[in-house]
């Protein structure tokens, strides 16, 4: 058998983490531990690095959270310069690095893993160490000489991991999921756009994959917009939710080490800062231990994941062929289909879409366990709750994008072959039947599909009806949509 690479991590390695190039020393109350010179991460951080080497992938994947847990520390900052927790000078130094990692700066420093133990701990001091050794840079101290400025007493006073992460979690996600919902309601856009372009063309509707009776392509691809703007809705009600935060805290929700006047001040703060609807939870306890919030919002992921992959299975179909399936759209050509069939084009984009709603669905599940794993006063599962949601949201955000841009705007319909299926489609024999009766109407149809005749030919063939009483009720605006019985057409039926 031939050999195959080995990448797992060596286990002789676990619990150290290479560190190349000059280093400085840091020490913490486990002991020393070599830190890189340049870093302006510390050893909480560097530990952090040796204890989760496991995804491969750091939270500043997610731009979002950086700029949010920034933002949470300015809000902390200015709100304990206001109570007198923390003198202006320093206050003011934490504000500007905060800004600096808002606009982007430093984000390569937030190394810690998107899974990993202590309830987001690391991720905390990961943002204390660097927001503490761009002050000291500012200073003109050197990185990790923490007596001029600290990461807990200065950058975290008032605060705990409980409090501080959480928060910024909501506030990411409440940020990603107003981009989500912006770039939703253009995909929307351009399912509207194409329902108008294409509302005027006839097509066989269908009810457990059977032919059932005409409508529209504008009327199908109406449905599809109608079906996603119901999501719009759900995701604008989840901003408020997300914005009760349990900001002053500290550690369980009783707010100990912080003064009674920070809570009320530090949701004021960033409210202003994040421009969100930042309200302070009215139990802290509760709100320190329940991840109901994320819950929902998984939920409304699911339900438009679900959605959103619907439309995209009858994309699929509705494209099949081109010539011995539907062939009804025409998809965009994005890219060769195959390898060895040349000529062949697959339906990309509306797969790939698929994906990232089996994705989501998936990532459902792993919300509703580590939400129901939580003990006691803390949930120390919100860092894969924070990874679930947030790619979550990411992955449906690109994914509406890349539909709405290489798929919807460019589909066409085959009209030729949409005209000769409605034509020979026993379903618009259902128009005649307040005309003809339901019996002689199944013989219709029965006839038509054993001989593939023209229905209107074999409706005055019949002797049934006159053909331009026929062709009036089978023109399109009757067959796609509900129409009084015509007085002026003889009712033959017995």
């Amino acid at each position: 058998m031939t050999d195959i690479p080995d990448y797992k991590l060596d286990p002789a390695r676990i619990g150290e983490h290479e560190v190349t190039g000059p280093t400085r020393i840091e020490r913490d109350s486990l002991g020393e531990l070599a830190v890189p010179e340049d870093a302006y991460y510390g050893i909480h951080t560097q530990r952090a690095l040796e204890n989760f080497p496991i995804t491969g992938r750091s939270i500043s994947v997610y731009g979002d959270l950086v700029r949010a847990l920034a933002m949470v520390k300015q809000a902390c900052a200015r709100s304990n310069n206001e109570i007198g927790s923390l003198p202006a000078d320093k206050a003011e130094l934490i504000d500007k690095a905060a800004a600096r990692i808002i606009d982007g700066e430093f984000h390569d420093q937030f190394k810690v893993g998107v899974i990993q133990g202590g309830a987001g701990t690391s991720t905390n001091m990961n943002t204390n160490e660097v927001i503490a050794n761009v002050c000291l840079e500012m200073l003109g101290h050197e990185k990790g000489d923490y007596k001029h400025f600290h990461p807990i007493d200065d950058v975290n006073r008032s605060q705990s991991t409980n409090d501080t992460y959480p928060t910024s979690i909501k506030v990411a996600m409440a940020f990603t999921v107003r981009r989500l919902h912006d770039e939703l309601e253009q995909l929307i856009g351009s399912f509207e756009a194409k329902s108008k372009e294409f509302s005027d063309v006839l097509k066989v509707g269908r009810t457990q994959m059977q032919d059932a009776v005409p409508m529209t392509v504008g009327q199908e691809m109406g449905g599809w917009a109608n079906t996603l703007r119901e999501e719009l809705q759900r995701f604008e009600q989840i901003i408020p939710a997300l914005s009760e935060v349990n900001l002053g805290a500290t550690a369980i929700g009783t707010g100990i080490t912080a003064d009674p006047r920070y809570a009320a001040a530090a949701a004021r703060h960033l409210s202003e800062i994040t421009g969100l609807p930042i309200v302070t939870a009215t139990d802290l306890i509760e709100a320190t231990s329940d991840t109901g919030v994320f819950m929902r919002l998984s939920a409304a992921l699911k339900r438009f994941a679900a959605k959103l992959s619907k439309i995209c299975n009858d994309l699929r179909l509705l494209s099949s062929g081109p010539q011995a399936g539907f062939g009804e759209l025409a998809l965009p050509a994005k890219q060769a289909g195959s390898s060895i069939m040349p000529g062949k084009v697959n339906p990309v984009i509306p797969e790939a879409v698929n994906q990232v709603a089996f994705a989501v669905i998936g990532a459902d599940v792993t919300v509703t366990m580590a939400s129901e794993a939580g003990q006691l006063q803390l949930n120390a599962f919100e860092p894969v709750i924070a990874h679930s949601l947030l790619q979550s949201l990411h992955w449906l955000t690109q994914s509406c994008l890349t539909l709405r841009v290489n798929c919807v705007d460019g589909i066409e319909v085959n009209r030729e072959r949409l005209s000769q299926m409605v034509g020979t489609s026993v379903g618009v024999v259902t128009a005649l039947t307040p005309y003809i009766g339901y019996v002689a109407s199944a013989e219709l149809a029965h006839k038509a599909l054993t001989g593939h005749h023209s229905i209107i030919d074999l409706v005055v063939d019949s002797g049934l009806m006159e053909r331009a009483d026929v062709e009036k009720l089978l023109q399109p605006s009757r067959l796609s949509s509900p129409q009084p019985v015509t007085q002026s057409i003889p009712i033959v039926r017995g």
